[in-house]
């Protein structure tokens, strides 16, 4: 077996000389097993200062403009943030996770020092080529599941015929296509990056690093128990897909496309892009659409030849060789 053909195979959560994506903390310069969790420390402070430096303007022009502060209290008010009356309220729901990006990113490379690219993935860097062709296989796929679901809406008497004729319709595809791609490449950093890569510190099976983290994204997601449900399917299949091919870009492919899609087709009144709840049905689809996407996104990265994992820390016995692969992973 070539060694292409090694670093490709069914990744090991850690061997003599490679290691997976949810132990890559450990390649960091500064690691200590206390060191993560400074980060998470320091990102959510780094988090709240630029929250305020943003909100504070906007609360002093609430406060001296009547129209912005009425506005204000509709968003302060209201649990529906897709709105085509208000499509400003698009962005006050996704810039705040948006911005979880910087603080992250700046926190990681204060306490942990260089190798923040290790949070994209085992090669140090977000693999746009694998990023663009993962992002196609989501839409494939989902561009099926979707026209399934819709379908057997219709065949049951749903109506589901698309309205265009909002005034604020290309304005609210403009923000979608815009900000949606962040928004969901903002959590997969968060939970699958970050967290990953928590857990993985400690913890050397990938279970661990793929399992704990979903309670708290299911959290973050206000959804009946179906919707839960299905939050928690999407979880444990973007982190496994996140361990299984190396990096987030998978995982930031199937996200973007799910959300996109949504506001999507709500732009156009033909689903209810607000909805928090679900059905068993609903679970089953969405479920077999994951799966189906990421069985072939695993495939896929196979047959790329995409590398799943990173070299591993170096040892005294490395040599200049060692020191010059970890080098590469770190700053490459």
């Amino acid at each position: 077996m070539s060694s292409t053909e090694d670093d490709i195979a069914a990744p090991a959560p850690a061997s003599a000389d490679r290691i997976a994506f949810h132990r890559l903390a450990r390649l960091r310069p500064r690691y200590r097993w206390w060191r993560m969790l400074l980060t998470g420390l320091l990102g959510i402070t780094f988090y709240a200062a630029i929250l305020l430096l943003v909100m504070v303007p906007v609360g002093i022009a609430s406060a001296l403009i009547p129209e912005w502060g009425a506005e204000l209290q509709i968003l302060l008010g209201t649990m529906e943030f897709f709105d085509l009356d208000r499509p400003w309220l698009l962005v006050a729901l996704v810039l705040p996770l948006i911005l979880m990006i910087p603080a992250l990113l700046l926190a990681s490379r204060i306490v942990e020092g260089p190798g923040t690219g290790l949070l994209s993935s085992v090669e140090g860097r977000l693999r746009v080529g694998w990023l663009g062709k993962s992002l196609l296989l989501a839409l494939a796929v989902f561009a099926v599941y979707f026209a399934v679901s819709l379908g057997a809406s219709a065949a049951t008497g749903t109506d589901i015929a698309p309205d265009f004729s909002h005034p604020n319709l290309w304005i609210m595809v403009l923000l979608v296509l815009l900000l949606i791609p962040f928004q969901a490449a903002a959590e997969e950093y968060v939970f699958r990056g970050y967290l990953m890569q928590l857990v993985g510190g400690w913890l050397r099976h990938p279970a661990f690093a793929i399992l704990l983290p979903v309670p708290l994204f299911i959290l973050g997601h206000g959804y009946d128990v179906w919707g839960a449900a299905s939050v928690g399917v999407f979880a444990i299949v973007a982190a496994w897909l996140t361990w299984r091919t190396g990096g987030l870009e998978a995982a930031i492919s199937l996200h973007i496309v799910n959300n996109v899609l949504i506001f999507l087709f709500g732009s156009v009144g033909m689903v209810d892009a607000n909805a928090t709840s679900g059905t068993p049905i609903d679970l089953l689809g969405s479920t077999a659409a994951m799966v189906v996407y990421a069985l072939l996104a695993d495939r896929g990265a196979r047959r790329r030849g995409l590398v799943r994992t990173a070299p591993a820390p170096i040892t005294p016995s490395a040599g200049a060789n060692g020191t010059h692969r970890l080098d590469a992973v770190l700053h490459g």
